[in-house]
C-alpha cells in the first residue's frame, strides 16, 4: 500500500475533528485544537473530512483529498557529517551543550 506523509493545521479558533477514510478499511480520527498541527500517514486515495460542532450538532466544514496535504520530508545532507572527524563532531556538540 502506497502511503503519504500528510499534515493538517487547524487555523480556526475552534476545536475540530479530523477523520481520514481510505483504502483497505483505513480510518483515522483525531481531535485537533486551535492552531495545532496534526501529522499523519495515510493511503494515497484517502479522503480527509474536517468536522466541528455547531448549535445543531456535527457540521462538516470541508473535505480534502489527502494528496493536497502532503508534506515533503526535509533534505538531510549526510555527506557533511560523514566527512567530519568524530572527535571534532563530539567537541562541537559538547561546546553547544
Amino acid at each position: 500500500m502506497d502511503t503519504l506523509a500528510c499534515a493538517y493545521r487547524n487555523s480556526s479558533d475552534r476545536m475540530v475533528i479530523v477523520r481520514c477514510i481510505g483504502a483497505e478499511a483505513f480510518f483515522l480520527e483525531r481531535v485537533v485544537f486551535p492552531f495545532e498541527l496534526l501529522s499523519f500517514e495515510c493511503p494515497r486515495d484517502t479522503e480527509v473530512r474536517i468536522w466541528t460542532h455547531g448549535l445543531g450538532g456535527p457540521e462538516l466544514l470541508e473535505t480534502i483529498p489527502a494528496h493536497e496535504l502532503v508534506v515533503e520530508p526535509p533534505a538531510v545532507r549526510l555527506s557533511a557529517v560523514q566527512d567530519c572527524d568524530p572527535d571534532d563532531l563530539l567537541e562541537s556538540w559538547v561546546a553547544a551543550g
